[in-house]
């Protein structure tokens, strides 16, 4: 990894580029004019884009950027503003002053709902295992305007951890979060964005095992929930009261502590 900048760039950018290689203890390399695959085939390294308005990663190989973009976020805060419906509000059943636990962060869209709905007395905590996904991901949280100032603050409630989520969960106590929700990568995959598909590159690929719906189990005070896609066999597997929802490609699962 490398860290560079947006072709048009100003000193303002540069130093932001050089501040951000420093945190993530990766070189920063400036663009002397050179394109963006033209450094990465000369260090055989994915890199890391600071712009004017976003950040953008880079994998080698590959000419689709990831972004962060808040995604669905927007339009299912706008629905519920509007007093209707969203599927996952339905299945994870939060309330103001409620902590979650976000396993699986991602582009964080799930997260941002959850804040919006635990309010500034709750708190989401989302984790993210890919460093550099972690780093962009939470940026764009502090930095995104969505034009909507509830959902502003919301994004900014959110505390990202760069960890799996098994060694986190297993370095918590007994009942220490109200609700933990996993979306893992489907086993079919649903295709939304072009920050979705950049981040098909960098997400980690594991599959939820007994021993982390075990731990979310223990850790959980009130529900664990998941989403996935609804050909999944996980929900039967690990025992998910299922929300199923007609012409949807993925379903929300549950299981109650009592």
């Amino acid at each position: 990894m490398f860290v560079t900048t947006a072709g048009r760039t100003n000193q303002q950018m540069i130093n932001k580029a050089i501040e951000i290689a420093a945190n993530l203890e990766v070189p920063y390399l400036p663009r002397k004019k050179k394109s963006i695959n033209q450094l990465k085939e000369k260090t055989n390294r994915d890199c890391l884009v600071v712009g004017k308005e976003r950040l953008e990663l880079f994998e080698k190989g590959s000419p689709l950027p990831f972004f962060f973009h808040p995604n669905s976020a927007m339009f299912r805060i706008k629905r519920l503003l509007n007093g209707e419906h969203d599927p996952f509000a339905d299945a994870a059943q939060l309330s103001s002053g409620m902590t979650v636990l976000d396993c699986t962060l991602g582009l964080a869209s799930d997260a941002i709902v959850a804040s919006y709905l635990v309010g500034k007395e709750g708190h989401v905590t989302g984790i993210e295992g890919q460093k550099y996904l972690a780093y962009v991901v939470q940026e764009g949280l502090k930095e995104w305007d969505s034009g909507l100032p509830s959902m502003n603050e919301a994004m900014k409630r959110i505390s990202v951890i760069h960890t799996t989520a098994l060694d986190f969960l297993k370095r918590q106590p007994d009942e220490a979060v109200d609700c933990i929700y996993f979306d893992p990568m489907f086993e079919e995959t649903v295709l939304e964005s072009n920050g979705i598909k950049g981040l098909g590159q960098f997400a980690i690929h594991d599959d939820l095992t007994e021993e982390t719906i075990k731990e979310a189990m223990r850790v959980a005070k009130i529900r664990v929930i998941m989403k996935d896609h609804y050909k999944s066999k996980r929900f039967e597997k690990y025992c998910f009261q299922v929300n199923r929802r007609k012409t949807a490609k993925f379903h929300f699962g549950f299981i109650e502590k009592n």
